[in-house]
């Protein structure tokens, strides 16, 4: 059985609840007894996250490795915590024609004519191969509510079975699609932002360099959560033992890359254009922020990815959150850290649309 991250966090929170007594509901069941996870030692977790681990660990080295075969019942797992839609805030999908000429799904939140406000082009993660749309839009919801902004998450055709240049251009193309529309949105063609979470701010990184090389759309901010940004990260480049054991690993991050570019990660036969850390000029990227967990398998490319940001002059907040995993943000962790980041995330937006923080 293949575990997606939804499904893992889930496992986690409900073994964790029961190991320090929380009242939580049980809606994934625990997997069979696998060899534990390199461990990570206690000091190195934050407090409000030790009790997650040892489950979490579990669950990272449950069951057989990342395969093709497993993908479709990867995707196709229900939901086990599906966030509630608001009914305050409007949201809609629609299914535009991309440029090649295929059918591409976009959900459009918080769409009102006659208004100039921010926009968000958001981009989910997965992995690369896994992932929708759809699943994003509650938290999109809150999100510009708080902002008073508009909202597109594209739904971008998946790896393998579409590679890195098909991602691209579905993203570019819900990108255009946004700048284009703006009017009916009640969107500023100024203050344009791309977003995304692990491989979704992989996706964006990608998309603001396409962005800067194609000329049209004008980006004014990039927030990136735990990017995915290089291939050699787990093949070429060995994490620190303590680093990348908590829900995704290296093994996940090779079959993911593989998936997106088709050539073995970390190889010769990498096409530069399509790797984020990779791409040598950076000059004329809008403004970023990058927010990562010292735990996380990516902390050091998207610590090293911000470095050369600034470097090629582009302003950048680096936000290195230390004793945390991949996904320690997600709406299922109860903890004040958690509010904290995404309020921090927030501010970052802020900023980058020209508004006072908070």
């Amino acid at each position: 059985m293949i575990l997606d991250r939804r499904t893992m966090i889930g496992g986690a929170l409900t073994a964790a609840a029961t190991s320090v007594g929380t009242p939580m509901r049980v809606l994934a069941a625990a997997p069979p007894p696998a060899p534990p996870a390199p461990a990570v030692p206690p000091e190195l977790l934050h407090p409000e996250y030790r009790a997650f681990a040892g489950p979490l660990a579990q669950f990272s080295s449950a069951g057989p490795p990342m395969t093709r075969d497993g993908l479709e019942q990867m995707r196709n797992a229900p939901n086990p915590f599906p966030d509630k839609l608001r009914n305050d805030i409007p949201h809609e999908r629609r299914v535009i024609r991309a440029k090649d000429g295929h059918d591409l799904a976009i959900y459009v939140v918080n769409a009102r004519p006659g208004t100039a406000r921010p926009a968000i082009l958001h981009i989910h993660g997965g992995g690369f191969v896994a992932g929708k749309a759809a699943d994003a839009v509650a938290a999109l919801q809150d999100l510009c509510a708080t902002l008073d902004c508009v909202a597109v998450s594209v739904d971008y055709r998946l790896a393998p079975e579409t590679r890195w240049k098909g991602s691209l251009e579905d993203n570019y193309d819900g990108l255009s699609w946004l700048f284009d529309h703006a009017a009916e949105l009640g969107a500023d063609r100024r203050r344009i932002a791309v977003m995304g979470e692990s491989a979704g701010g992989g996706h964006a990184a990608l998309l603001a360099i396409a962005a800067r090389d194609r000329g049209k759309v004008p980006l004014c901010f990039q927030c990136l959560v735990y990017p995915m940004l290089d291939d050699r990260t787990g093949t070429t480049v060995k994490p620190p033992p303590h680093v990348g054991t908590l829900l995704w690993t290296a093994g996940r991050n090779h079959f993911g890359w593989e998936s997106l570019l088709g050539v073995p990660p970390g190889s010769r036969q990498v096409p530069i254009a399509a790797v984020p850390a990779r791409i040598s000029d950076l000059t004329g990227l809008p403004p970023a922020f990058i927010g990562v967990g010292t735990l996380d398998l990516f902390c050091l490319e998207d610590v090293e990815y911000a470095q050369r940001l600034l470097k090629n002059g582009v302003q950048t907040e680096l936000l290195v959150v230390p004793g945390v995993f991949h996904g320690f943000d997600n709406r299922m962790f109860p903890t004040k850290l958690r509010e904290w980041f995404t309020n921090t995330k927030i501010n970052a937006l802020r900023r980058g649309f020209g508004i006072m923080p908070t």
